[in-house]
Parts: C-alpha cells; sequence; structure tokens
C-alpha cells in the first residue's frame, strides 16, 4: 500500500457505520517537495465548495511546529466536521469531487486520515 493509498476494509467500516451523527474527520498531511503545497492549497480552495455544500465545514487548519512525541513530521493538521459518514460517502464517490481530488493526490506524500466521534 503506498503511503497515500485508501485503506478499503477502513471504508468499508466507515460505509457499514450505524453512527450517522456529525463527526469530525482528522487530516495528517505531509506535502510532495516539488509542487506539493501548491497543489494541495488549490485542492483545498476547490474542495471547500463540495464539502460546504453537502454541510461540512472545516473547523481547524494549522502548522505542526514542536514535535513533542513521535517521530513522524507532517507539514498539515486539518479537522474537517461532516454532517454524517453517508454525507462523506457521498461527496467522495462524486465523479466531479473526484476531478477536485486529483490534486490532493498530486500534492501529497503521505496522510494519515481518521473518521473521528465525540466522547460525551
Amino acid at each position: 500500500m503506498s503511503p497515500v493509498q485508501s485503506n478499503p476494509d477502513e471504508f468499508k467500516k466507515l460505509s457499514r457505520n450505524p453512527n450517522q451523527s456529525p463527526f469530525i474527520m482528522l487530516n495528517l498531511l505531509k506535502f510532495n517537495k516539488e509542487g506539493g503545497n501548491e497543489s494541495y492549497a488549490k485542492y483545498m480552495k476547490e474542495a471547500q465548495k463540495f464539502v460546504q455544500d453537502l454541510g461540512g465545514r472545516r473547523i481547524f487548519l494549522g502548522k505542526p511546529n514542536e514535535l513533542l512525541n513521535g517521530h513522524e513530521d507532517w507539514d498539515l493538521v486539518l479537522l474537517v466536521e461532516y454532517p454524517s459518514r453517508k454525507a462523506f460517502l457521498k461527496m467522495a464517490n462524486d465523479p466531479e469531487y473526484l476531478k477536485v481530488h486529483e490534486l490532493r493526490a498530486k500534492g501529497i506524500e503521505r496522510a494519515i486520515l481518521y473518521a473521528m466521534d465525540p466522547l460525551d
């Protein structure tokens, strides 16, 4: 599996998860050295419409600085709230979104994505 390839088993779990409440997607991103930052910036600009149209929103965007624990460095941390897993999957399978997603794939060297549910 490449560093940016999706995990099909986890996508199946996401699609079968009965919790259809809002959730947060954690994105830990490392850009390709040649043009990765620029490509990802274009992706974010164009993908924003898809996220907003389904009722999602960016809740945090930041540059990691001091790495106090661990060994992996990241260029960007992004938290996005989606209204449901069903809505996220609808967007992720939209042919028009998939065209925009190519900018993301072009810009990313490696990524970690976690679908997270809030704890009460």
